[in-house]
């Protein structure tokens, strides 16, 4: 589902607002399309509460597992925030998938679980026509080192820490294009935890920040530019695929749908200079599996963020764009 399909969805639910009324814990709703929620328990903790899923990405059960998870607790690094405990949501068809290969998903996603400092408390299973899983995610963070989508300042470096083009990967495997390194780091990729997140969260140093997940990067960065009322400058040239293959793949026509709606999604809000390539283009909207973090960094305080980042061996430190002024929240792609 679409950024657009999904909010004509959710217009019609009554909206948990984290600015304005309502209850004067909850410090983060549904209102800024954020990665969690945040309660506020006291004036030292507060609660992250996410929940994500989706089918299988790659046919090894056990890698399965062991991206889902990653992918449902990055939403709690993404708010600053450290898991705590984590529940199993695990739907399975009646028939085709043996016993063995669901012990292996749960078996792998226990293992990122375990990874991540963070207890297994269970879970619930349902019959379901195509395997789905993943976590609901519970986190701890301090109230006021929270990390949301809605405090960019114009000004701040655009900070990615994953390479993109899962989308565009899973769907050359699915057709036999892929080759067998693209896929390891593609899986590698998938199955790393942004766990620095907690850390730049706790230290203060970035402004704002989110993960790069099924919206793609201009997805992400769009709802980051509404929630703080201010624009971006996205360099493409400057925003790192997984490998080299990724741009020919594209080329060859491996594009997932939900990539090619993300692109027309958010070309309302985009500024592309004739010097940008369409697959360049095509990558900033691949939807993406267990993606990076999308940090907004004060540029006094980049060194800081890059020695975290650097410590944690994140798979990539870009610089991909900055934060700038605006009455009206848009994208400008420069070459």
């Amino acid at each position: 589902m679409g950024q657009q399909a999904l909010a004509q969805v959710l217009r019609h639910l009554p909206r948990a607002a984290s600015r304005g009324g309502g209850d004067p814990n909850l410090l983060v709703g549904g209102d800024t399309a954020d990665d969690a929620g945040v309660y506020r328990l006291s004036s030292t903790r507060a609660l992250v509460q996410t929940a994500d899923f989706f089918t299988p990405v790659v046919d090894d059960p056990f890698t399965y597992g062991r991206i889902a998870a990653a992918n449902a607790l990055s939403d709690v690094y993404a708010m600053g925030g450290r898991p705590l405990t984590a529940l199993n949501l695990l739907g399975i068809p009646e028939e085709g998938v043996p016993p063995d290969a669901v012990a292996e998903i749960l078996r792998g996603g226990a293992r990122t679980v375990r990874e991540a400092g963070c207890a297994l408390v269970g879970g619930h299973t349902i019959r379901n026509l195509e395997p789905i899983y993943g976590l609901s995610v519970t986190g701890l963070v301090h109230p006021r080192r929270v990390l949301t989508n809605a405090a960019a300042r114009p000004g701040d470096l655009l900070v990615l820490t994953k390479g993109l083009g899962t989308g565009i990967v899973t769907t050359a495997i699915k057709r036999g294009k892929s080759t067998p390194g693209l896929t390891r780091r593609a899986v590698k990729l998938m199955c790393r935890l942004n766990t620095p997140g907690a850390n730049l969260g706790e230290r203060g140093l970035v402004h704002a920040a989110t993960d790069v997940t099924g919206f793609g990067l201009l997805g992400h960065l769009a709802s980051m530019c509404r929630a703080s009322g201010v624009a971006a400058e996205l360099h493409a040239g400057a925003v790192p695929p997984l490998g080299r293959e990724v741009l020919g793949l594209i080329a060859r026509g491996c594009v997932p749908g939900g990539t090619r709606t993300n692109l027309e999604t958010a070309r309302a809000l985009l500024r592309v200079d004739a010097g940008v390539p369409a697959d360049r283009l095509v990558l900033l909207a691949d939807a993406q599996t267990s993606g990076g973090l999308l940090l907004c960094v004060p540029p006094k305080r980049q060194a800081a963020v890059f020695e975290v980042l650097k410590a944690h061996r994140t798979l990539c430190a870009a610089v991909v764009g900055r934060i700038v002024r605006s009455a009206e929240p848009f994208i400008q792609v420069l070459p």
